[in-house]
């Protein structure tokens, strides 16, 4: 408390700012819940809609989402790391903790990273594989092969527990990003028209069934091995590059889409209602 007396005006300015930030955010999504037009809603209102059985509302996750085992190792890494520093778990632990926790989290980052880097298919996946073996027979024949895991072995990775906590939460903070973008910027997939929505309000675009076309794209194997995949958009007006959406589920939401595309969807008669002047 006593710091906090001998604090300067501007030590002060600089505390509050986090907390001014925050409320103007809050009042900001206050002033304009109703004008708010986020993904959740538009589904309320399609699901609302009776003349539609089927539809599908998706938005383009950020690449930084494959990042997720790096994530769950970091954080966990970093939790192992801040036992032993706080002597919960023994000391005589550490090096043996230390070496597998570092080794574990360096070998499943670099796989994200060459999963992020490249698209591995199924086909040049299998062609990798062969290659590593032959590599590892060749070693072997030569004599190398032993001498190589062991100087792999004595390879020592010891990062401190903040390092893998940083790490972690700003691989979150990205797809949360991602996530929160979503809100506003998603494609609506119904049987007559293609809805895209470009903002937090009504700024958006609806594009007739017939002036595009879909397909699903899971040729990448370490992407839908994560459970993701890719929603492919192309327009009739040959002006307009396509869209390429990243889709978690893409099992369920591929068998979705192609229900919603076989469907024609009917206006059925509605009473008529007073107009607005």
């Amino acid at each position: 408390m006593l710091a906090f007396a001998n604090w300067a005006w501007d030590q002060w300015a600089v505390f509050f700012v986090p907390f001014a930030v925050i409320a103007i955010v809050v009042a900001a999504v206050f002033l304009l819940r109703h004008t708010l037009r986020t993904r959740f809603r538009t589904g309320r209102q399609l699901r609302d809609d009776p003349d539609i059985n089927e539809w599908l509302v998706v938005f383009d996750w950020s690449r930084k989402v494959l990042y997720v085992p790096t994530i769950v190792v970091s954080l966990g890494a970093g939790l192992v790391v801040a036992l032993l520093d706080w002597h919960v778990l023994p000391e005589a632990m550490r090096p043996v903790l230390g070496r597998l926790v570092g080794g574990t989290w360096l070998v499943v980052f670099i796989l994200n990273f060459l999963v992020d880097e490249y698209e591995m298919s199924v086909k040049l996946l299998s062609i990798v594989v062969l290659f590593v073996l032959l590599l590892g027979l060749w070693l072997f024949v030569l004599g190398w092969l032993r001498p190589g895991i062991r100087a792999l072995g004595r390879v020592t990775v010891e990062i401190n527990a903040t390092v893998y906590f940083v790490v972690g939460l700003l691989f979150l903070l990205a797809v949360g990003v991602s996530w929160v973008r979503g809100l506003f910027y998603y494609a609506a997939f119904t049987p007559n028209y293609l809805n895209l929505q470009t903002g937090p309000t009504e700024t958006g675009e609806q594009v007739s069934r017939e002036d595009y076309s879909t397909r699903v794209d899971t040729s990448d194997f370490f992407e839908r091995l994560l459970g993701f995949g890719r929603i492919i958009v192309t327009f009739r007006d040959s002006r307009r590059l396509p869209m390429s959406l990243l889709v978690g589920r893409i099992g369920r939401k591929a068998q979705m889409l192609e229900s919603v595309r076989g469907k024609l969807a009917v206006d059925y008669h509605q009473p008529a209602r007073e107009g607005v002047v």
